[in-house]
């Protein structure tokens, strides 16, 4: 049997979780002398709420290879194999823990894939490998899937203030944007794994517009879309984009889910973003 595990910062909704049987090894969130669990201990109301309140920016870690080895070898016991599907190596250090605890398996049939990306970007390459193993796909024709799913998603997104991510480190090339006008609302990919400014644009409501402009760019001709809108704490801003990329786009699935505590520490409240790939990829 094929088994399927991520980590939390993919965001995935619990009944996702549970349709398709997606194990989650969470990441911790430390507000001071208080460590949480996403998802396990702390969920996205709660975070925001500290967050609020916080004199300063909580900080987050990756699960320890510990963690991953207790996981990895429950599921592996009687045989299965596991595809371990995670957030960004160039953000993250959770790659590493889990090709650690791989290592402490050395019989056991376990692949990792660093997907390059973040928050439901890397949602719905998780998303995609579940539903190819409830198919019943083989192990190399998921894989294989992820593969391309990985080389054809796009992330856009539009942060309130370039703050979070200066502060948490993940700031990557769009570190040049500081220090320009208070009013500049960049907006932002994520591009060989790292945070990336794509273009200057001078208010929120045009950066949103401009990356519908890209992504109607980079979609021409691929067909039908598997799309998701992503947002910390602006639920009718993505309630508003989302109809938007409903009459934009012709879309097989069409979700919209609040950023994750881990990914929201970082990018911080007002985030809005979109992501997607084209439905041929996984057909």
């Amino acid at each position: 049997m094929l088994r399927i595990v991520t980590d939390s910062s993919a965001g995935l909704p619990h009944d996702l979780l549970e349709a398709y049987d997606i194990k989650v090894v969470p990441l911790k969130i430390h507000f001071g002398e208080t460590t949480y669990r996403e998802g396990e201990d702390l969920d996205n109301a709660r975070f925001y709420q500290l967050l609020g309140q916080a004199e300063q920016l909580p900080t987050t870690s990756q699960p320890s290879a510990g963690e991953f080895y207790e996981v990895y070898s429950r599921l592996t016991a009687n045989g299965d194999s596991v595809i371990s599907i995670h957030i960004s190596s160039k953000l993250s250090g959770t790659c590493q823990s889990a090709m650690v605890a791989k290592a402490m398996l050395p019989e056991a049939d376990i692949t990792i894939i660093d997907t390059l990306s973040a928050c439901m970007g890397h949602g719905m390459i998780v998303l995609a490998a579940a539903e190819a193993v409830q198919k019943g796909k083989s192990r190399d024709e998921v894989i294989a899937l992820v593969e391309r799913v990985i080389n054809g998603i796009q992330i856009l997104f539009v942060v309130d203030t370039l703050e979070y991510l200066q502060k948490g480190g993940r700031i990557g090339g769009a570190a040049a944007l500081l220090g320009t006008l208070l009013q500049l609302k960049p907006l932002l990919e994520i591009r060989d794994g790292r945070v990336e400014p794509l273009e200057r644009v001078r208010s929120r409501k045009k950066a949103v517009r401009r990356a519908l402009e890209v992504l109607t760019e980079r979609f021409d001709g691929q067909g039908p879309l598997r799309m998701m809108v992503l947002h910390a704490q602006c639920p009718e801003e993505a309630e508003q984009l989302a109809q938007k990329v409903g009459e934009l786009f012709t879309c097989t699935d069409l979700y919209m889910a609040e950023i994750s505590p881990v990914i929201g520490t970082h990018a911080g409240p007002g985030t809005l973003g979109l992501s997607g790939y084209a439905e041929r990829l996984v057909l």
